[in-house]
């Protein structure tokens, strides 16, 4: 008996899921199915990385259960990007090809809405659908939600994370109360479960791995840089991993479109995917790259949000997100389905508190690699040609005739010269290309100077006059930077937060657009004051500050402290 039989999945479904390659089913599986297999099932709460299994666990007993007798809406999936929407639909439909009377339908943004319309009047039991199309068609009076057995929200962080709030609790309040809800993630935010409390009903929790980790099957490596050297990083590690099929990922379009346009140049198999490009220019691109015309494809965050493409090797961060959990879901794309995969950051040393943060919301230790020197990768291109050739097959009938006119050509190579001149044909461009390549590693012990303009480390220390008693965190003051500057990829390095004022470092090539963006601005209607600081222990005008910032922050905790005084009081009166 086939172990998706075991867990209660009737023989024509299994038939299917085999011709699909399943064999037996994943950790998620089985343990969501026997739970949707029940009459009174319950709904659930699955924390799951990307590519584990989660559509099957879901869309299997969703299959079974649909009563083809009726012609409406008893199952809805929601996810957050057309492509997501897409491939939950032809997995559904594949797992349901020997059911043929169960009509499934994908409602989303960037297509004729006429079609998906006919889709519903149909009689589709099952939808997926993005959230703005479907209130689109909510609002046309063409989708009626009151008959939904189970609604499933798949991928529900990126959802939120796309701004898709309102949307959700719209879509939900439409639906009957005594539904059955099912909620995927990757990771598990607060604005998350606040959603889980009020529309799941005791929900049975379900976590494959651990809570907001990466998947056990990758692996995280760092190569250390300085920041001039990052492209030409990336290029080594491209031609380290002859193989290499994945994505790098860029903090902006700009970005994108640059790293793209010089890996072309360069000669590599890349394109660039972003969010200002048309759906038939992104359908494109990624056609090419789902049949590996595209070996590396370069992407935001929001752009590659919902991609499902298998075997992915590595995933190159070329620049770490604006916020930690991202990378959870950048790594999530390889290594699915059981396979090993690499996830690689290119950073600094100004970065290293950003690792240690990631460390910690994976739970991995991060390995930090020698960035690949010119002899390791024409070491490795050349192994790797070698063994291209001892598996290349041999067609004898085709090339049989050209032998004796190749033979006579090259009898006058011994073996030797004849294996050299043929390896060298093709390795030629590595060594030439390699022969006097520098080394890019940035010493992991290495340390600023500390003062205020340092030709050594590039960065430019800054006092500012906000500090604790502000409630200044490096997140905030990292957001101010980039907001205010609108740049996303200035290199900040140190921050130190006191109580009054703090200290932060950029990159010195900014100094002045970073003081030009702070003049006349307000941080909670208070001025903010930025200046460069000359040493650790500031100029005669940053002493002239932090007296100054002191002082407000003196007022601020004798305010504070009455209104606690007072507070303390009234608690002792309320109590006798």
């Amino acid at each position: 008996m086939s172990s998706f039989e075991g867990i209660g999945i009737e023989a024509v479904i299994v038939k299917a899921i085999e011709e699909s390659g399943f064999e037996k089913p994943m950790p998620i599986q089985e343990q969501v199915i026997p739970y949707l297999m029940k009459e009174d099932r319950p709904d659930i709460l699955a924390l799951a990385q990307t590519g584990t299994g989660k559509t099957a666990a879901f869309g299997l007993p969703l299959i079974q259960k649909t009563d083809t007798h009726v012609k409406h809406i008893q199952y809805l999936i929601l996810s957050p990007t057309r492509e997501l929407c897409l491939q939950i639909t032809n997995d559904l439909q594949g797992y349901s090809k020997y059911k043929s009377e169960i009509k499934i339908a994908a409602v989303f943004g960037g297509a004729s809405i006429d079609m998906q319309i006919k889709a519903i009047k149909k009689g589709a039991q099952i939808v997926s659908a993005t959230p703005g199309r479907l209130i689109d068609l909510i609002e046309r009076r063409v989708v009626d939600l009151s008959s939904v057995k189970t609604v499933v929200l798949d991928e529900a962080d990126e959802m939120l994370n796309m701004g898709f709030r309102e949307e959700l609790k719209s879509i939900l309040d439409k639906t009957p109360k005594d539904k059955n809800t099912l909620l995927f993630s990757a990771t598990m935010p607060k604005e998350l479960l606040s959603i889980a409390d009020k529309y799941l009903n005791d929900p049975v929790e379900i976590t494959i791995g651990k809570r907001n980790s990466g998947a056990e099957n990758i692996e995280h490596v760092c190569f250390m840089v300085h920041e001039k050297d990052r492209y030409l990083a990336l290029k080594r590690i491209a031609d380290f991993y002859p193989d290499i099929y994945g994505i790098i990922f860029c903090r902006t379009r700009r970005e994108t479109q640059e790293v793209a346009d010089k890996l072309l140049k360069d000669g590599y198999n890349a394109d660039a995917l972003y969010g200002d490009l048309s759906q038939v220019q992104r359908d494109t691109v990624m056609n090419k790259f789902r049949l590996k015309n595209i070996q590396l494809l370069v992407a935001t965050d929001v752009a590659a949000r919902g991609l499902d493409v298998d075997n992915l090797t590595h995933i190159i961060n070329y620049n770490l997100p604006d916020e930690i959990y991202l990378y959870t879901h950048r790594s999530g794309r390889t290594g699915r389905a059981g396979r090993h995969g690499t996830s690689i950051i290119i950073s600094n040393l100004k970065e290293k508190y950003r690792l240690q943060q990631i460390e910690k919301q994976i739970n991995k230790t991060i390995k930090l690699l020698p960035v690949p020197s010119g002899k390791d990768i024409c070491k490795k291109q050349l192994f790797h040609l070698i063994d291209k050739i001892e598996k290349v097959e041999v067609n004898d009938e085709e090339i049989d005739s050209f032998l004796p006119e190749i033979y006579k050509k090259l009898e006058w190579l011994d073996r030797e010269e004849l294996i050299k001149k043929f390896v060298s044909a093709e390795f030629n461009r590595f060594i030439e290309y390699y022969k006097e390549s520098k080394d890019l590693n940035q010493p992991v012990d290495g340390r600023s100077s500390g003062k205020g303009h340092s030709e050594s480390s590039g960065f430019t220390r800054f006092f500012i006059n906000l500090g604790r008693i502000d409630n200044l965190k490096p997140a905030t003051l990292i957001g101010m930077i980039n907001d205010y500057t609108s740049i996303r990829n200035i290199e900040i390095g140190d921050i130190e937060i006191l109580n009054n004022f703090s200290f932060f470092e950029t990159d010195s090539d900014y100094t002045e657009t970073v003081l030009q963006s702070f003049i006349n601005k307000k941080y909670k209607n208070r001025q903010v004051a930025v200046e460069v600081a000359d040493n650790k222990r500031g100029s005669g005008n940053q002493k002239k500050r932090k007296r100054q910032a002191t002082k407000s922050s003196n007022k601020k905790n004798k305010k504070s402290g009455g209104m606690k005084r007072k507070k303390s009081k009234a608690g002792k009166k309320s109590m006798v």
